[in-house]
């Protein structure tokens, strides 16, 4: 039955990472897919060309209170045109906008929810943003927390505060959202990627997944970027794929900042073994 698997995070949380290694599995290619095709395979939901069917105009004309009330139709419709269940990026919370459920459950098929530690994300979002420490801490706690539409790219999307965005796709017994951590990530690829394959009925074939996961690397990934670059790198970074390790935060963040995302995200953090 097709439908929209959800690869959902709060941003710089490893979405991009899980995206290439879905992608590499899906198709199988003899060599690293290109970064420029994992949209191809992985398209993100705020993309314009879901909603442009819906206007009559540029789609950047519309408001966010339109684009809110569209969001559910675009989904929707993405659905109908595939027989396959499709792999979708997005950073939005699981909730509202302008009073519309941000997603379709009737288009949704399951989610892949990504978890980093938020003392790690303050650093690598900072960079991609282009904000200092604190104001990225700021906004990490902010719970009206949006990522603005780029005309002619994408739509906006509501990201909530990190604690929101986590509790609101993590609160639910339901068996088709599926959790992992991004530490657990980088510690065991092997482990945590074929559980991601064999829990969607993606792939069981240990030689593929394996490859899948060589050919989604951090290094293979930062070396094709160089190479090639990646139109999802911000204008304010240097690089999209930065450092990719866990704990950076200890060395980059003062103790008062460190205190701050603590008692921000507290409960949270506590759920899924941070402090």
């Amino acid at each position: 039955m097709p439908g929209i698997l959800w690869l959902a995070s709060y941003p710089k949380s490893g979405n991009t990472w899980m995206r290439a290694f879905l992608s590499n599995l899906i198709l199988d290619p003899p060599e690293p897919l290109p970064l420029s095709r994992l949209g191809e395979i992985c398209p993100s939901e705020p993309a314009e060309r879901w909603f442009q069917p819906f206007c009559k105009g540029a789609v950047s004309e519309l408001g966010a209170a339109q684009v809110a009330a569209l969001r559910a139709r675009a989904q929707d419709r993405a659905v109908s045109l595939n027989k396959n269940v499709i792999p979708m990026k997005t950073h939005s919370y699981l909730g509202e906008d302008h009073g519309h459920p941000i997603f379709s459950m009737k288009a949704t098929f399951g989610a892949i929810y990504i978890i980093r530690d938020p003392r790690d994300v303050v650093l690598s979002a900072a960079d991609h943003f282009g904000k200092t420490m604190d104001e990225m801490i700021e906004k990490l706690s902010d719970p009206g927390a949006m990522a603005a539409a780029m005309a002619g790219t994408i739509v906006h999307e509501m990201q909530s505060s990190w604690s929101n965005h986590v509790e609101s796709w993590t609160r639910w017994s339901y068996p088709g959202i599926y959790t992992l951590r991004y530490e657990d990530m980088v510690a065991d690829p092997v482990d945590q990627f074929s559980r991601v394959a064999r829990r969607f009925g993606i792939s069981n074939d240990r030689r593929r997944i394996e490859k899948a996961i060589e050919f989604s690397s951090f290094d293979q990934l930062r070396k094709q970027e160089d190479r090639e670059g990646f139109s999802e790198r911000s204008v304010h970074s240097e690089k999209f794929f930065r450092s990719g390790r866990s704990g950076g935060w200890q060395d980059a963040l003062t103790a008062k900042q460190v205190e701050r995302i603590e008692r921000d995200h507290a409960v949270q953090m506590r759920r899924f073994n941070y402090l």
